[in-house]
């Protein structure tokens, strides 16, 4: 599948999408996140994705043109930006059934900040930053910011993040629990690779199903997510890979998952 804003890349179990507007910093247009879910819908049995930049950063936030600043009322226009491309994305990515890592050099800005976050593992180069600076232009944190960044690291940072616009470096992030490894930028790629290329042998189907659990115990109540929870269970019991999973630990050897 070509794409005018990204290139993907499929090496063993692992898909990877990079975000290919190098010159922009990686701006993303609306088409950019509308190209990010089609790859999304097509994973032809890819047991990971990875998310990359391509150049020097990994996303320094939405591209909508003049509608951002222009026609008699940019609001709606943004709002239709948000509401048809870039949210139904982030959704996408919520939703899916393997599990997702993002690899970031230089800044993950507004939306970009939510994409990166929106991946289960992220990989966080010493060049990196993640900024919210919304506030400084007269605007609010969008992308789902809201619902994220104080799960992530608590009330009181999320606001010294959206309220005050400043940088957060990668090192800060790490402290913070933002990110799950910061590495040299020259390591970056073959980092996140190996990471993704790590989760691709685990049992695909059970850690779609924590993936998804989790995101839904965020906003349920401990009886609903309790209740998912033996569900999936229930699930998971009855895959190849929690049979393999059992008979690996009886014969003490290493399990050897299928994604089934």
């Amino acid at each position: 599948m070509a794409f005018e804003h990204l290139l993907t890349e499929r090496r063993g179990d692992v898909l990877a999408i990079t975000l290919n507007r190098p010159e922009r910093m990686n701006a993303a247009p609306p088409a950019m996140f509308d190209e990010i879910r089609a790859a999304l819908g097509a994973l032809e049995g890819a047991r990971a994705v990875l998310l990359l930049g391509a150049g020097k950063a990994f996303c320094s936030g939405a591209d909508v043109g003049g509608a951002a600043v222009g026609g008699d009322d940019p609001g709606a226009a943004a709002h239709g930006a948000l509401t048809e491309h870039y949210h139904p994305t982030l959704l996408a990515i919520a939703e899916l059934g393997v599990p997702v890592v993002s690899a970031v050099r230089g800044p993950a800005a507004g939306i970009g900040c939510s994409l990166a976050l929106a991946a289960d593992f992220c990989i966080a180069a010493s060049s990196a930053y993640f900024l919210q600076a919304f506030i400084n232009i007269g605007l609010v944190p969008d992308g789902g910011a809201s619902w994220i960044l104080p799960r992530l690291i608590g009330r009181a940072r999320a606001l010294e993040m959206m309220m005050l616009g400043e940088r957060v470096s990668a090192e800060k992030a790490r402290d913070w629990g933002m990110v799950h490894q910061v590495v040299h930028d020259d390591m970056l790629e073959a980092e996140a690779w190996r990471f993704a290329a790590r989760l691709a042998k685990g049992p695909t189907l059970a850690l779609g199903m924590v993936r998804q659990q989790l995101h839904a115990g965020l906003s349920s109540s401990y009886g609903e997510a309790m209740a998912l929870e033996a569900d999936n269970q229930r699930a998971a019991r009855g895959t190849a890979d929690a049979m393999e999973g059992g008979m690996a630990f009886f014969q003490k050897r290493k399990a050897e998952f299928k994604g089934q």
